[in-house]
C-alpha cells in the first residue's frame, strides 16, 4: 500500500484565443455610468451573453444564468452584449426598458451596430462566450440548455486559475438602476371582467393589478411581488413574470404565468390561485407533448384564449400552439412543428416564429407570430370538425407578414403590409382585428373584408395588448407602464411606409455544395449516450424552399453536405439541432464500478436561421457552434 498523495490531475488543454475588446455605440448599463474594457475584467470569469431582447430563447438563457451568477458571484462576471435583430432594438432607450424589465443584474454592452458580434464570429441569439481569467476565449455556446455546462467550466476554471495565482475575487462592476416609483411596471396583457373593471398583468412585478372602470385606479393587488411558483390566497401567491390572460366559461381566470412555464387559475371573487398546467420546468424537445395537465412541461406560454371549446395557449417558447382542456385537464400540442418560420398549411405542419397574442372569434384564433412580424389566423379545415386530438381538423393561415427578416410600417394591401414584431391582437365588432405593432409603437388594423392594413394610432410605447371598452379601445402601453384609452377613428391614421431588413449582414456562400457543420462538444464530465440509439438530431430546411437541390430533412449527423440550386441567389437556411450529453459517472469515480446506472442528462438545442447569398468565391463550409469551439474558425485576436 503505498500512502502517497496521488499526482494532482493536470489542468485541460484549451485553445488559447485571445478575446477581442467589447465595443459598442450605445455604451454601458448597470455599471453607474462607467465605460468598462476587457481590463476591468482582468482577474474574473466573463461569460459573454450575446441576446437580443425580441427573443424568447434569449430569456430562457438569462433565467439560466440567474442561479450560475448568484453562486459564482466573487469570481464570475456576466456581460449581456446586447446585439439588435430589430430596428426598435437598436435605439438605446428600448434597451434600457428591456434590462430593467427582465431584471438583468449584470453589466450590458449596448452594441446597435453589431460590433461586437462581428469580431467574435456570432452567428444566432442567443449565444455564451466564455473568456478566462487571463482573457483568452476557452468556449462557446449557442442556444439553450447550457448552465450545467457552464457551471462545471467555471468550477474548473476557479480551480486552474486559483492555483496559477491568475484569480482575483471580489464583486463585478454591477451597478443597479434607481428605482422608479409607478403603478404598474411593464405590463403585458389586459382582460375586462364581467363587473366593467379590468385585470393587468404587471409582468415586471410578478402581480396581477385589478383596475377600476377608468383603467387607472388600483383596486388590488394579486401576489406578493416577488418571483416564484407559489399556490394559494393573493398575499401568499407568486408568479414569475405572468403575460396573458382570459376568461373560462365558467368565471375562472387562466394567468399564462411565463417564466414558470405554468397556467394558473385565479378566483376573481377570492383571489384564490392555483397551477392547472405545467411543472414548473421548461419542455424540452423529446418531452411528451401531451397528457395531464400537471404532469406535462411547458415552455413560456405568453397569451391564452378560449377558442373551439378549449383553451389555446401561445407557446412561444418553442413556436406552437398548444390546448387546455379544462374538463379533463390535459393539454396537448395542437398547431405548429417547434421549427421556427413562417407556413401554413395543415395545424400539425404549420410552422411560428414565437406566437405572443391570440383573440378569438366564433370562427377563428388570430394569432400574433412576432418574431415574423405576422399575423396569422386558425381556423377549421372545412373538411370535419376538429376533433379533440390536438391538431386535426384545424388549418393555419397567414394574414400579413412574408418571414423571419422582413419587417417595417406599410399600410395598404395585406401581401405588401409590413408589421415590426407585434405582441398582440384584439378582434374588433366589424369583424376587423386591431394588431398591437409593437416595435413601431403602433396600433394598426387589418380587415379581412378588404384585405387592407392601416394604421389607427402611432406613438404608443411598445403596445402589447389592447381590449375592448365601452365602444373606445384600451392599450397596453407596456413601456410607458400605463394603459391608453382612445377613442376608435372612422379613418385610418396615414403614416409614411418604410420597409426594414435585419442589420444582421448575409453569408456569403459559393455556388455548388455546401458543408454544413454543427459544431458539438460534450462539456467536460458528459458525454453522448448512446445507449438507446442516437443523441443528436439535424433538421434542415430554406426559404425560399427552392435554395436548395439536396441537403433538405432531418438526420442524426450533425455535418450535412448541403447542395445549392442553380439560379437562386439568396435565401435563409433553417438549422435546428439538438444534442444530449449525461453526466460521465465512470469517468468521474475513476471506474466504472462507480457509475451511475441512472446518469443526469442534459440536453443542447438551437435553431438558426442564417440569411446566406449565394457568389462566386463564398465559402464552401458553414460552421455552426452548439457547443465548443470550432477550430477552423475562432474568434480574430484582438
Amino acid at each position: 500500500m503505498n500512502d502517497a498523495a496521488p499526482a494532482p490531475t493536470p489542468a485541460p488543454r484549451r485553445a488559447r484565443v485571445r478575446a477581442p475588446e467589447l465595443v459598442g455605440k450605445g455604451g454601458w448599463l448597470n455599471t453607474g455610468g462607467k465605460e468598462l474594457s476587457l481590463a476591468d475584467f482582468r482577474g474574473h470569469i466573463v461569460i459573454l451573453d450575446f441576446w437580443t431582447f425580441c427573443c424568447v430563447n434569449c430569456l430562457h438563457v438569462l433565467d439560466e444564468l440567474r442561479e450560475l451568477e448568484e453562486k459564482h458571484r466573487d469570481t464570475v462576471v456576466i456581460v449581456g452584449v446586447h446585439s439588435p435583430k430589430f430596428v426598435h432594438e437598436a435605439e438605446h432607450q428600448a434597451v434600457v426598458d428591456a434590462v430593467e424589465r427582465y431584471e438583468v443584474h449584470h453589466p450590458v454592452l449596448d452594441d446597435p451596430e453589431l460590433a461586437t458580434w462581428k469580431q467574435y464570429a456570432v452567428r444566432a441569439w442567443p449565444t455564451l462566450v466564455v473568456i478566462d481569467p487571463e482573457g483568452y476565449v476557452v468556449a462557446q455556446h449557442a442556444g439553450e440548455g447550457h448552465a450545467h455546462a457552464l457551471e462545471t467550466l467555471v468550477a474548473e476554471l476557479e480551480a486552474e486559475h486559483g492555483a496559477k495565482g491568475t484569480l482575483r475575487r471580489g464583486d463585478g462592476p454591477y451597478v443597479p438602476p434607481e428605482p422608479v416609483a409607478t403603478e404598474l411596471r411593464f405590463p403585458g396583457k389586459a382582460l375586462p371582467l364581467p363587473g366593467g373593471t379590468f385585470l393587468v398583468s404587471d409582468t415586471t412585478r410578478h402581480q396581477l393589478v385589478e383596475l377600476a372602470a377608468d383603467g387607472e385606479s388600483v383596486l388590488r393587488r394579486i401576489g406578493t411581488g416577488e418571483r416564484g411558483l407559489v399556490d394559494g390566497p393573493a398575499d401568499r401567491a407568486r408568479f414569475s413574470e405572468p403575460q396573458g390572460l382570459a376568461l373560462l366559461p365558467d368565471g375562472t381566470v387562466i394567468v399564462a404565468d411565463t417564466v414558470n412555464h405554468a397556467l394558473r387559475a385565479l378566483d376573481p371573487a377570492t383571489g384564490e390561485v392555483r397551477t392547472v398546467a405545467g411543472t414548473g420546468r421548461q419542455w424540452w424537445q423529446g418531452s411528451p407533448a401531451a397528457g395531464p395537465a400537471r404532469e406535462v412541461d411547458l415552455s413560456s406560454p405568453w397569451d391564452v384564449a378560449w377558442f373551439a371549446d378549449r383553451l389555446w395557449i401561445a407557446m412561444a417558447g418553442v413556436h406552437q400552439l398548444w390546448t387546455y382542456d379544462p374538463a379533463d385537464g390535459t393539454v396537448r400540442a395542437a398547431a405548429g412543428t417547434t421549427n421556427e418560420g413562417l407556413v401554413d398549411g395543415p395545424a400539425a405542419e404549420a410552422w411560428f416564429a414565437q406566437p405572443s397574442g391570440l383573440a378569438a372569434t366564433g370562427e377563428r384564433l388570430w394569432v400574433a407570430d412576432s418574431e415574423t412580424s405576422a399575423v396569422r389566423y386558425v381556423e377549421r379545415d372545412g373538411e370535419g370538425e376538429g376533433d379533440g386530438e390536438g391538431a386535426r381538423g384545424f388549418v393555419v393561415r397567414t394574414a400579413v407578414g412574408t418571414g423571419l427578416f422582413d419587417f417595417g410600417h406599410r399600410d395598404g394591401p395585406a401581401d405588401q403590409a409590413l408589421l415590426q414584431h407585434p405582441l398582440g391582437v384584439t378582434a374588433l365588432p366589424d369583424g376587423s382585428v386591431a394588431v398591437c405593432d409593437t416595435y413601431n409603437h403602433a396600433l394598426r388594423r387589418f380587415d379581412p373584408a378588404s384585405g387592407e392594413v392601416s394604421t389607427l394610432a402611432t406613438d404608443l410605447r411598445e403596445p402589447s395588448d389592447a381590449v375592448l371598452a365601452d365602444g373606445d379601445i384600451l392599450v397596453v402601453e407596456s413601456a410607458r407602464h400605463r394603459l391608453t384609452r382612445l377613442r376608435l377613428p372612422e379613418e385610418a391614421v396615414r403614416v409614411k411606409a418604410v420597409a426594414h431588413r435585419t442589420q444582421r449582414a448575409a453569408t456569403d456562400i459559393a455556388p455548388g455544395t455546401l458543408r454544413l457543420d454543427v459544431v458539438f462538444q460534450a462539456p467536460a464530465g458528459q458525454k453522448l449516450d448512446t445507449r438507446y440509439g442516437p443523441s443528436t438530431r439535424l433538421l434542415v430546411s430554406s426559404t425560399p424552399p427552392g435554395l436548395l437541390a439536396e441537403g433538405e430533412g432531418a438526420g442524426t449527423d450533425l455535418a450535412r453536405e448541403l447542395v445549392l440550386a442553380d439560379g437562386v441567389t439568396e435565401g435563409v437556411l433553417h438549422v435546428s439541432a439538438m444534442a444530449a450529453s449525461c453526466d460521465d459517472t465512470a469517468s468521474n469515480s475513476g471506474s466504472a464500478a462507480g457509475a451511475n446506472e441512472y446518469p443526469a442528462c442534459h440536453v443542447h438545442q438551437q435553431d438558426w436561421g442564417v440569411p446566406v447569398r449565394v457568389v462566386e468565391g463564398g465559402a464552401t463550409r458553414l460552421p455552426l457552434v452548439l457547443a465548443g469551439m470550432d477550430a477552423d474558425e475562432a474568434p480574430p485576436s484582438s
